[in-house]
C-alpha cells in the first residue's frame, strides 16, 4: 500500500516559539518495501510517523494510504488512527505484562469482537511467523528483549494491516541481540511483502533493513535514496557525515576532463571520478570515507591520490585498525586491516581511489 505526503506541516509551542516539527513535507513511500526516517533526535521523523498513523494531527497538508485520503486539511477529512488500517511496533514494545503471549496478540482481535476460533488461528499461523511457536502460554515478563520485541511485531500483525510503521523498536537492545533481530525483522518483512515505514537514528539500522532511506534534519526530507546512493553517493555534507565516518577536504575544482575532477586541496591535488556538476573555480569539500584509505609501505610518488603523512594514533577494535594520519595541517581518519604493520609515529603514504572520492558541493 503506497503513501502519499503532500505539504505536511505540523508545529508544537513552547514558552512563547513556534517550534516548526514539519516544514511542508512532501513524500512518497512505495508499496511493499521498507521505508526508513533516519536522522538526528529532534529532526521529526517520529512525528511524521505518528502524523501518518493519526496519533498526531498536522496543522496543514494530506496523507493518502493507497486510495484513500486520510488527512487533508483542505478538504476536512480526518480519518481516526483505529480505521486506517496500520499497524504500528513501538519503541517501548507496549507488552501487557499481566497477559501472556496469546492474549498479548490476540488483543487487537479481540476488541474487534472476532469469533474465537478465528482468533485462534490467526494467532497460532502469526507466532509461527515470527517463531514464537510453543510461547503461548508463556507469561510476558518471562520473555527476553529480543522475544517481547517480536510478540510486539506478531500483535502489529496479526490483524493483517496494509501497513505496519515502527518506532525505534530495537532501541531497547543491547549490541548482539539488536544485529540478530535486524536480520531477523528484515528476512519477516521481505517475506510479508508489505510496506514498512521505520523510524530510527541508528544509521548502521537504515542502511542494513532499508530498501528506501529518507534523511531528515529540521522537520525537512534532506535527501532519498537506497542507503548505497545515501552512503556513497550524497552530495549533502549533512548526509554524508550523518550516515557515516568520513574525511572532509575543503579544496577549489581546477579541471573538469573526462573522467576526472581535479581539485586543489590542502593536501595537495586530488582526482575524483564522480561528477559533481562543479565548474572550474569552485569551492567544493572532498568527502573520503575511511574504509577507502589504503597505508602504502615503502616509497610511492606514481599515481593519483597519493599523499605522504605521519601516523598520529592507532587503535585496535578487533576486525580492522582505526587510526589518523596527519597530511600536511590535515588529520584524516583510515581504517585498515589488523593485519597491516603500520606503527604509531610512522611516516607512510597512503592512497585513496579516484572512483571513491565524492565531491560536495559547499
Amino acid at each position: 500500500m503506497e503513501i502519499n505526503i503532500r505539504r505536511l506541516s505540523k508545529n508544537y509551542y513552547s514558552e512563547d516559539k513556534t517550534i516548526a516539527a514539519l516544514a511542508n513535507v512532501d513524500l512518497n513511500i512505495p508499496a511493499n518495501r521498507i521505508f526508513t526516517l533516519l536522522g538526528p533526535s529532534g529532526c521529526g521523523k517520529t512525528t511524521l510517523l505518528r502524523c501518518i498513523v493519526g496519533l498526531e494531527i498536522p496543522d496543514a497538508g494530506e496523507i493518502a494510504i493507497g486510495d484513500e485520503i486520510v488527512f487533508s486539511t483542505e478538504k476536512g477529512i480526518y480519518v481516526p488512527s483505529e480505521k486506517r488500517g496500520l499497524g504500528m511496533v513501538f519503541q517501548t514494545y507496549a507488552i501487557w505484562p499481566h497477559m501472556n503471549v496469546f492474549d498479548n496478540v490476540a488483543y487487537p482481535l479481540q476488541t474487534r469482537n472476532e469469533p474465537k476460533e478465528e482468533i485462534r488461528r490467526k494467532v497460532k499461523k502469526t507466532l509461527h511467523f515470527v517463531q514464537l511457536d510453543g510461547f503461548e502460554n508463556r507469561p510476558a515478563t518471562k520473555l527476553s528483549g529480543g522475544q517481547q520485541q517480536r510478540v510486539a511485531l506478531a500483535r502489529a500483525l496479526v490483524a493483517e494491516p496494509k501497513v505496519i510503521l515502527f518506532d525505534e523498536p530495537l532501541s531497547n537492545l543491547d549490541a548482539k541481540l539488536r544485529e540478530e533481530t535486524r536480520k531477523e525483522l528484515r528476512s519477516f518483512l521481505t517475506k510479508l511483502k508489505i510496506t514498512a515505514v521505520y523510524v530510527t537514528h541508528d544509521r548502521i539500522e537504515a542502511l542494513s533493513l532499508s530498501d528506501t532511506v529518507a534523511v531528515m534534519k529540521s522537520g525537512r526530507i534532506v535527501e532519498i535514496g537506497t542507503p548505497w546512493e545515501i552512503y556513497f553517493d550524497s552530495d549533502r555534507r549533512f548526509v554524508a557525515d550523518f550516515i557515516g565516518r568520513a574525511n572532509f577536504v575543503e579544496g577549489k575544482v581546477v579541471t573538469v576532463e573526462e573522467p576526472y575532477t581535479m581539485i586543489d586541496s590542502a593536501i595537495g591535488a586530488i582526482a575524483c571520478e564522480k561528477k559533481s556538476g562543479a565548474s572550474p573555480g569552485k569551492a567544493v569539500t572532498v568527502c573520503i570515507r575511511p574504509e577507502f584509505i589504503r597505508v602504502l609501505k615503502g616509497d610511492h610518488t606514481d599515481g593519483r591520490n597519493i599523499f605522504r603523512g605521519r601516523v598520529e594514533s592507532l587503535v585496535f577494535v578487533g576486525d580492522a585498525y582505526e587510526g589518523e594520519i596527519r597530511v600536511g595541517e590535515t588529520l584524516l581518519i583510515f581504517r585498515i586491516e589488523p593485519t597491516t604493520a603500520v606503527r604509531e609515529g610512522e611516516e607512510i603514504a597512503l592512497r585513496f581511489d579516484p572512483r571513491h572520492c565524492s565531491i560536495l558541493l559547499n
